[in-house]
């Protein structure tokens, strides 16, 4: 499960830079949830990048109205390729999250106490998400939306949780988004691209209306975690 980012629009540019030669252009939220809009990073169709904000909860394109009755903010990626909402964009739909970091819950001695999830010393995390396009017939509104991937936690992560998101590296970011690439599934695994802390922090983050700087402020020390799935 993923359900709720970092994005700090700083640092995230020298990521995207790196990537594909644009600037995040915010605004930060420290504590985003789902169904709130987020810069997604997808091609177009001349195969340029572009940065896109979106609803972060899927709705399909065949749905009659937007709805969070089914929790579509994640999609397991053992199942999206057979799935009636994700099979046509895990296909031809795939993005790229770009985030700071994100939060998970473990559940220690009856409580559920969260961490920050981020990169050691890299900028920021790319997430394999999934797009997709829906259209109001009647006003011919347009809502474009996504779903971040899930895969089983890596051994490191299964101490946080026993799943977490799809995370790429800046080559298979490419790939990933190329809706001509054949070699896609081949990025699906439980790996960490780089290396990680588990930060513990206060559960000032539980409220999603809680924005502020102080969702990401340590409250213990750094839990360490490698590329191998283990504790350093």
């Amino acid at each position: 499960m993923c359900g709720r980012f970092n994005i700090t629009s700083d640092p995230l540019t020298q990521l995207l830079m790196e990537l594909v030669g644009l600037p995040h252009p915010g605004p930060d939220n420290y504590n985003a949830a789902p169904t709130e809009t987020i810069q997604v990073l997808r091609l177009d169709e001349e195969g340029n990048p572009e940065l896109v904000p979106m609803r972060w909860w899927l709705t399909p394109y065949w749905s009659k109205a937007p709805s969070t009755k089914y929790a579509m903010f994640n999609a397991r990626s053992e199942t999206a390729a057979s799935s009636p909402a994700f099979r046509e964009p895990f296909r031809k739909r795939r993005c790229v999250v770009p985030v700071s970091g994100f939060y998970e819950w473990s559940r220690q001695n009856n409580r559920k106490l969260p961490y920050l999830l981020k990169p050691h010393d890299e900028a920021g995390l790319l997430l394999a998400g999934l797009w997709d396009r829906w259209r109001n017939p009647e006003t011919d509104e347009v809502l474009e939306s996504f779903t971040v991937l899930t895969v089983p936690a890596s051994p490191a992560m299964e101490m946080i949780h026993k799943r977490q998101p799809l995370m790429l590296s800046v080559e298979e970011a490419r790939s990933w988004m190329d809706p001509d690439s054949e070699a896609f599934e081949t990025l699906i695994r439980s790996d960490l691209p780089v290396d990680m802390d588990a930060v513990p922090v206060s559960t000032h983050v539980n409220n999603a209306r809680h924005k502020d700087a102080r969702c990401m402020d340590p409250i213990g020390k750094p839990i360490p975690l490698d590329d191998r799935g283990a504790l350093l």
